[in-house]
């Protein structure tokens, strides 16, 4: 698992790739129904992403540490901004255990709380859900559009699950100062006053890619609505050929062979009809 002590952004950004990386590729570890859906990221908000460790003994605490991104208007990411994440939890736990934590922000009230500052309740202002799972799961996705936020938790390379009501999470002023050489506020830095540092050009690859493979899948799986057969055009109905007319000799032919003297070879009088000339 990942360090979830407190390191400087550098260092966070590159973990952030990391975790990212475990929870979306398949593995022998991770199948197509055990990753985090291309569309859930692509379609997201904002993003936190953390290392934390829960140590036990009659009470559990909780602490650790990340970045946040949100993004920006024009579909971009904005640059990352530190946080910590600390807790207590009731329940008799004897031990120590490292988690890796994903936090899918849904909507823009679930950003704007990051961007806050200072210190943000899970669980007070908005729902929060467990992610859902899997490749084609984007009708899952809207059975809990309603979850501001989706929690995805790893422990030990498997996902588990985790309760975060209640837990704070924790603006980290003084690691963005020293990063970026300048006292700025978790609002600015999410809402795009500061480009994207260099140092986390590979987190950046990562989260562009999940909006390319999402568009290159989402033509591949149209929705029920896009799925039903067109209507048909309202052209009127082809009327059926009329059954062609058997010829039939006019029995008036003696007249006709006189009427139409430019025939070629008009049709000779009747056995009847050359009798009635003589009587």
């Amino acid at each position: 698992m990942n360090n979830p002590i407190p390191s400087n952004l550098k260092s966070e950004a590159k973990k952030a790739a990391k975790i990212l990386r475990e929870f979306t590729e398949i593995t022998s570890r991770n199948g197509p129904d055990k990753i985090i859906p291309a569309h859930v990221i692509a379609k997201a908000k904002g993003l936190a992403v953390l290392s934390v460790i829960k140590a036990g003994f009659l009470v559990t605490a909780r602490g650790g540490s990340g970045i946040v991104l949100a993004r920006l208007p024009n579909g971009s990411w904005s640059a990352p901004s530190a946080i910590g994440i600390a807790g207590l939890g009731g329940g008799f736990e004897i031990g120590i255990e490292v988690s890796d934590l994903v936090i899918i922000l849904n909507h823009e009230r679930a950003v704007e709380a990051f961007a806050k500052g200072g210190n943000l309740t899970l669980g007070g202002n908005f729902t929060v859900a467990i992610g859902p799972l899997g490749r084609n799961l984007e009708g899952d996705v809207a059975l809990r559009s309603s979850a501001a936020v989706y929690t995805y938790c790893k422990s030990r390379g498997l996902f588990a699950g985790v309760s975060l009501e209640g837990t704070c999470l924790i603006e980290r002023k003084e690691t963005n100062r020293k990063f970026y050489g300048l006292d700025i506020r978790a609002s600015a830095i999410l809402f795009g006053d500061l480009p994207p540092p260099a140092h986390a050009e590979d987190l950046y690859k990562i989260l562009n890619s999940f909006t390319e493979k999402y568009e290159i899948e989402e033509p591949k799986h149209p929705s029920r609505k896009g799925q039903r057969e067109p209507k048909k055009a309202n052209n009127p109905p082809v009327k059926p050929l009329s059954r062609p007319q058997s010829h039939r000799p006019s029995l008036n032919t003696a007249s006709t062979a006189v009427k139409n003297p430019q025939s070629l070879y008009p049709e000779l009088p009747s056995y009847a009809a050359v009798v009635n000339l003589y009587i």
